[in-house]
């Protein structure tokens, strides 16, 4: 599994959300976008997992959780190419009684989803219990790896769970941050600036990894390969991964309008223009 593949189906991953979004007319297309790469190479090149033999203990393997939960779309699409389940039900995303619904859910029982996601500030606290669960299980080479968006940063329980696994070693967790500085009304530094988030983190006994181009198939697997060589050394892991909202589509980068918006029939014909097709995309019908 090559780089050029990699891009490949990052490009088809990007095709896939959009479509997705613009057949269900709801959907959260920027933050999709923006953490194509991170999925690509998590799940493609990094976590250790069988596709066909999912439980939702996930003995022996690595888990995954998704705290921020609206950008579901690129989960989605990810596990699905990943062969959780077949490609053609994403065409039923957001459709009454689908499995793929616009947050995460557990009651469809949907290979590869393990929690109910989206609101947030709690998939950090459900991803440290299920470290600890791993230790008690004597799972010493199994890693839990969760995803956060910035904006998600304002909710309180982020920072009780993050002081509790610094204080406490949590040290088979790596947290990431989609750090692309906007969220639902703005950006982060006119809704509630962020700050020092490097040095807040460290305070609290983190182990602090940074990449500034996260849209980058590359330098996202290299950034998650040194997180994984740090595991086990006393601390829990955070990445700051810098993305851009709304990355692949020109008329959506960078922009928070695009959060939470449908593109339609024009918008989604020009934004498939410039997002190659190589790998086929799935039947709508």
């Amino acid at each position: 599994m090559n780089v050029h593949y990699l891009n490949s189906l990052c490009f088809q991953v990007r095709r896939d959300i959009l479509r997705m979004i613009h057949h269900a007319e709801s959907g959260h297309p920027g933050g999709s976008l923006g953490c194509t790469e991170y999925f690509v190479a998590l799940y493609h090149k990094i976590m250790r997992y069988d596709p066909k033999r999912f439980t939702m203990e996930g003995k022996g393997e690595d888990l995954f959780f998704l705290s921020n939960g609206h950008i579901s779309p690129v989960y989605y699409s990810v596990l699905s190419r990943s062969g959780f389940f077949p490609i053609k039900e994403l065409s039923t995303f957001r459709k009454l009684n689908s499995r793929l619904q616009g947050h995460p859910s557990v009651h469809g029982k949907l290979p590869g989803i393990r929690i109910s996601s989206g609101s947030l500030g709690q998939g950090m606290s459900v991803s440290i219990g299920a470290a600890l669960s791993k230790k008690l299980s004597k799972e010493y080479n199994s890693i839990i790896y969760s995803l956060h968006g910035d904006g998600e940063l304002n909710e309180g329980q982020i920072w009780e769970a993050a002081l509790y696994a610094g204080s406490r070693k949590i040290d088979n967790y790596i947290a990431t941050i989609d750090y692309n500085g906007q969220q639902i009304d703005g950006t982060t530094d006119d809704v509630l600036p962020l700050g020092d988030l490097k040095r807040k983190f460290q305070s609290f006994d983190w182990n602090v990894l940074e990449e500034f181009n996260g849209n980058d198939v590359e330098k996202v697997i290299r950034i998650l390969k040194k997180a994984k060589n740090e595991t086990g050394k006393g601390r829990p892991i955070l990445i700051l991964l810098h993305t851009i909202m709304g990355y692949g589509v020109d008329f959506m980068l960078g922009k928070h309008i695009w959060h939470g918006k449908s593109p339609n029939k024009e918008e989604l014909n020009i934004a498939l223009s410039q997002l190659p097709e190589s790998l086929g995309d799935y039947p709508l019908s």
